[in-house]
C-alpha cells in the first residue's frame, strides 16, 4: 500500500504469523494407521526427525511411500525433511502432492506459500496462502483473524471486490471489531469513495479512540479535503504522540501546515518525514512546499524522486512538465 492510504506499509507476508496460527488450528492431518503398510518407515523417519537427522528421515519416508504413495501426511513429512535439507525444489514436489491427495488440507498450501516467497514466486506464493486461508475458513468459520489475513492478501492483491466481501462478512461475524472496520475505511479510499471511508473511520474510532492509524488516515482525509482542520490536527497530533516516529502520521502534519499556508513548518515536517520513510507521496508533498516556498531547483529534485519510486504519477509528471515548460519560457531572450 502506498503512503497516501495513511497505512504502514503490508507486504503479504505481515501475515505470517497469522499463517502459522492458521496451522495450528487446522484440522488434524494424521497418518492412517490402518492403511499404511509401511507405518514402521513413516515413524523411524519421525524418530530420525526427531534426532534432526534429516538424511536417514528422508530414506524412511521413501521407503513409507512404497508401501503407501497415496498418503498425503506421508509426502508432507518427506517435505519437512527436504526443507531441513535446504532441498526448496524437492520439498515443493512433495508439498503438490499432498495437497493434491487431500485438497481441503492447509498445511501443505500454507508451507509450499512460504516456500515459493522465498525464491520469489511472488504469485505462487499469494495462490497457495489464499488457498490455506479458505479451506481453514471452512473448518473454523468464525475464526476473525483468518478472515483478516484473506483480506490483507485480497487488498495486496488489489482484488477490491473480494476484499470487500471479506470485510462485510468479517464485521458481521464481529460488528465491534475496530480494524476490520479501519481497513474496509481503507478498501474505500482505494475506490475513490471518501464518504464511505470517512464514515467508516469514524466508526473505527468510536470502537477504539487511540487506534493511530484511523487517527492519522482520518486527519489526513480530511486534511486533503481542506475541512474541519482543527479537527484534523488534532487526531493527527495525538496520533504522533502515540508514535512520534511514524513517517506517515509526520508527513500528514506536514500537508497540515502546508494547507494552512505554514510552509517553513511544512517543509520542516515533511523532510522529517522523508528521512524516515522512502515515499513517493512525500516527495510529492515536499516537492509542493518547495515550489510554494518558491525554491524551483528543490522542488523538481523533489518530484522526480517522487516518480523514481511510482512513474505511473500523473499529477506529478504534470508538475514537472509545468515547471519545466515555465524555465524554459523564462530561458527565452
Amino acid at each position: 500500500m502506498i503512503l497516501r492510504q495513511r497505512v504502514k506499509a503490508q507486504g503479504i507476508f505481515l501475515c505470517l504469523a497469522a499463517l502459522l496460527t492458521i496451522i495450528f488450528f487446522s484440522r488434524a492431518f494424521a497418518l492412517d494407521k490402518k492403511e499404511s503398510r509401511g507405518l514402521s518407515h513413516y515413524i523411524m523417519g519421525l524418530l530420525y526427525d526427531k534426532r534432526g537427522d534429516s538424511d536417514s528421515a528422508v530414506k524412511e519416508y521413501r521407503k513409507a511411500l512404497q508401501a503407501d504413495y497415496k498418503n498425503p501426511v506421508i509426502h508432507f513429512k518427506l517435505a519437512s525433511s527436504y526443507i531441513d535439507q535446504n532441498a526448496v525444489d524437492k520439498a515443493i514436489e512433495e508439498l503438490k502432492i499432498a495437497s493434491g491427495l487431500d485438497p481441503e488440507a492447509i498445511e501443505p498450501h500454507a508451507v509450499l506459500s512460504v516456500l515459493y516467497a522465498t525464491i520469489d514466486k511472488t504469485d505462487e506464493s499469494n495462490r497457495e496462502y489464499e488457498i490455506a486461508l479458505k479451506n481453514a475458513s471452512k473448518i473454523q468459520p468464525e475464526n476473525i483473524n483468518i478472515y483478516k489475513s484473506l483480506g490483507s492478501l485480497y487488498l495486496a492483491q488489489k482484488n477490491y471486490k473480494a476484499a470487500q466481501e471479506i470485510y462485510k462478512l468479517l464485521i458481521k461475524l464481529k460488528p465491534a471489531d475496530a480494524e476490520a472496520h479501519f481497513y474496509l475505511a481503507t478498501l474505500y479510499d482505494e475506490l475513490k469513495n471518501r464518504k464511505s471511508a470517512i464514515e467508516e473511520l469514524k466508526i473505527t474510532l468510536q470502537l477504539s479512540s487511540d487506534y493511530g492509524d484511523a487517527l492519522n488516515y482520518l486527519g489526513y482525509l480530511y486534511v486533503d479535503e481542506g475541512r474541519n482542520l482543527d479537527q484534523a490536527e488534532a487526531m493527527i497530533k495525538k496520533a504522533l504522540k502515540l508514535e512520534p516516529d511514524n513517517g506517515a502520521y509526520i508527513d500528514s502534519l506536514g500537508w497540515f501546515y502546508f494547507k494552512k499556508g505554514r510552509i517553513k513548518e511544512a517543509i520542516a515536517e515533511l523532510e522529517k518525514a522523508a528521512s524516515l520513510v522512502d515515499d513517493p507521496v512525500i516527495y510529492e508533498h515536499l516537492g509542493d512546499a518547495h515550489m510554494k516556498n518558491q525554491d524551483k531547483d528543490k522542488a523538481r529534485i523533489n518530484w522526480q524522486k517522487s516518480l523514481q519510486l511510482s512513474p505511473s504519477q500523473e499529477e506529478v509528471k504534470k508538475k514537472l512538465q509545468a515547471l519545466m515548460e515555465n524555465e524554459a519560457k523564462n530561458r527565452i531572450p
